[in-house]
């Protein structure tokens, strides 16, 4: 049951008339993990903890930058040369103490990604390497884990949602890695698009986590930031995919 104090804190949301006490409870009960605390992290942690999820672990091996600041709200200038996550979790904290923030201080990699993802009911992967993305997806299909994918660049962005077995994964959508992608660093990217792309990134997470609205699965919103254009692309699942070949039938049947 919630407390005086959850019908306060998230009285805004209960009172959706798609919303009830039992997907806040849904959400309070749920363990969710975000990679990634940069441009797309911070939106999406914040939004996490803000509306109750009751555990929100966050990756992130990367200390702060000065050139970070603009476009990841969770630091701040003092911030310069701590790790993301630490820093992350401490913000978060103090946004909503009821809310477990476990910060995981290191590198996601094929060697720990499925010990670092194993118990989450939903990965929100807000990584900025194909590498990890690729890594991040197949762990969750071995796990049956659903998962939010999404990335941005310059004034462009795109997300997906993923459950395994029984939609497109990463991998059915985009078979190859590209052998040459620019990074932020090189082609530049504008906070707001990321603030945009995140947000949607949190609200399929919630939407999986408490079963309330119908998740972006089997499609791809892309997002054009000079124009504000949607476009959804439709996706699915590609025979002999190594990385669905994986999901335990469990996630297969549900």
């Amino acid at each position: 049951m919630l407390d005086e104090s959850d019908l306060e804190r998230y009285s805004r949301q209960l009172v959706l008339p798609e919303w009830s006490g039992e997907a806040q409870e849904r959400l309070r009960d749920a363990s969710a993990m975000v990679i990634g605390l940069g441009a797309l992290g911070s939106p999406v942690a914040a939004y996490l903890v803000g509306a109750g999820v009751g555990r929100v672990g966050i990756v992130d091996g990367d200390d702060v930058e000065l050139s970070n600041l603009p476009r990841q709200p969770l630091h701040f200038t003092s911030d310069v040369g701590t790790n993301k996550a630490l820093s992350a979790a401490a913000k978060l904290s103090l946004l909503n103490p009821t809310v477990l923030v476990e910060p995981y201080p290191a590198r996601l990699g094929r060697m720990n990604a499925e010990m670092m993802l194993d118990g989450a009911d939903v990965v929100v992967d807000c990584s900025d390497t194909f590498a990890t993305r690729y890594v991040v997806n197949e762990a969750c299909c071995i796990l049956g884990t659903p998962l939010v994918e999404a990335g941005v660049l310059g004034f462009d962005g795109l997300t997906m949602t993923i459950k395994p077995g029984t939609s497109a994964c990463y991998s059915c959508a985009f078979p190859t890695e590209p052998a040459e992608a620019s990074s932020c660093a090189e082609a530049g990217v504008l906070g707001p698009v990321a603030g945009i792309v995140g947000s949607i990134q949190a609200l399929e997470a919630l939407k999986l986590l408490s079963g309330v609205g119908e998740p972006l699965v089997d499609k791809i919103v892309q997002i054009d930031g000079h124009t504000l254009e949607h476009t959804i692309v439709s996706t699915s699942k590609r025979a002999g995919c190594p990385a669905c070949a994986s999901v335990p039938a469990a996630a297969q049947s549900g």
